[in-house]
């Protein structure tokens, strides 16, 4: 099978790494960003140095026609995709929810839950066995906030993953029959820059006596669990929702 797949959000962070990792193992890396072309350039770059094969699409994923392009852009330079990384993923400032503008809440679930939809829609357009594609994988990437709900800083990040917790196991039941896995990993804290974006880049040092494990986790550390969840190791899961998140 000639493996191709696409990772949205991958210039930095957990996205990259997953792209770094997915060449590693033979996958011809379609690498979305939406403003970071300088990163993501670094990153194609890097693969490329290895041997590997990627290629780096401006998509904002919260517009339809520019997710449409970004799968068209992929199939015609790389191939069909045979996976999708649901990654692309946005939080703002650390906040209680009554202080929270609408204009903020629609921003976060556009990215995070609209995004994330029309990925896999367009992913299961380009892999479904009722097409006449191969079938293929999709990991959607969740966050322990799902579970344990964020309070006083990012309530509505959390609601978000609560979405794409629904959207993993409904999608995955709902395309089984066409040769399509779709499954989540629920990170916890991990050391990404994401934690800028909400005012505290100290946030998971801060945080880390909370977690079993005593640390923060490393985005390979997400992204081996993503690639496992692609790999044929997983050909009977489907529906999953795993957790990494050091015991937390």
């Amino acid at each position: 099978m000639h493996k191709v797949i696409i990772i949205t959000g991958a210039s930095r962070g957990i996205g990259a790494a997953t792209a770094l990792l997915a060449a590693e193992r033979g996958y011809a890396v379609g690498l979305n960003y939406r403003r970071s072309a300088d990163e993501a350039a670094q990153v194609v770059a890097r693969i490329q140095r290895a041997g590997g094969v990627a290629l780096a699409v401006q998509a904002d994923v919260a517009i339809e026609s520019q997710v449409v392009e970004l799968f068209e852009r992929v199939r015609h330079s790389l191939g069909a995709p045979t996976a999708l990384v649901n990654n692309a993923a946005i939080l703002e400032q650390q906040m209680p929810l009554s202080t929270m503008s609408a204009e903020r809440m629609t921003r976060v679930l556009l990215t995070n839950v609209l995004g994330s939809m029309l990925c896999a829609r367009e992913a299961v357009k380009h892999m479904s066995t009722r097409s006449g594609y191969q079938g293929g994988a999709i990991v959607n990437v969740s966050s322990r906030a799902a579970q344990l709900g964020s309070p006083n800083e990012y309530l509505d990040y959390a609601a978000s993953k609560g979405a794409i917790d629904a959207l993993t196991i409904g999608l995955a039941k709902e395309v089984a029959s066409e040769g399509i896995r779709v499954n989540a990993v629920r990170p916890g804290l991990i050391h990404t820059s994401m934690h800028a974006s909400g005012g505290e880049p100290g946030r998971v040092l801060r945080m880390q006596q909370s977690i079993p494990l005593q640390r923060g986790g490393e985005p390979d550390e997400v992204a081996r669990a993503a690639l496992w969840l692609l790999s044929d190791e997983a050909s009977y899961v489907t529906g999953a929702l795993l957790d990494v998140a050091g015991g937390r």
